[in-house]
């Protein structure tokens, strides 16, 4: 298998697992919150989601990458890790938009149709990481993170 695709196979485990991660905490913290107004729910909801995706996401990346930034020498290739890292932060950032708008609108939706939190949670949360990797997954495509230089 080229290594290209090896590194999208990693990149998309990483995401997933993060979004397991969070999605366990997000319902619990949703049901935890089913007495609040909705918004309240919604927008609690979301920002713990953010801390444990993120928190899981960005340690198993580290995991995966540490020693691709390494040159012989012991030091790091501070020039490759930069560009790496302007092009997954971008790639994520687009993502994370679309996701941010998505799961809000979709739990305060659920929420407001009579749907139980962690419900409302699990489906908000399930359909906005299927259009947050197809976005993720495009934008670095795009900005060619991992192209055929290996």
């Amino acid at each position: 298998m080229k290594q290209q695709y090896k590194e999208y196979l990693k990149l998309n485990k990483n995401i997933l697992l993060g979004f397991a991660a969070s999605i366990v905490v997000s319902a619990i913290v949703a049901q935890s919150l089913s007495n609040q107004q909705n918004y309240v729910n919604a927008t609690i909801t979301l920002m713990v989601d953010y801390m444990v995706y993120f928190s899981t996401f960005g340690f198993l990346f580290y995991l995966d990458n540490r020693k691709k930034y390494l040159l012989e020498s012991g030091s790091v290739d501070k020039t490759s890790l930069k560009k790496d890292l302007i092009k997954i932060i971008s790639s994520l950032g687009i993502g994370e938009i679309i996701y941010t708008a998505c799961r809000w609108t979709l739990q305060y939706y659920l929420l407001t149709n009579a749907f139980e939190a962690y419900v409302a949670s699990l489906m908000a949360q399930s359909i906005s990481t299927v259009i947050y990797m197809i976005a993720v997954n495009l934008s670095v495509k795009f900005m060619r993170l991992y192209k055929n230089d290996y």
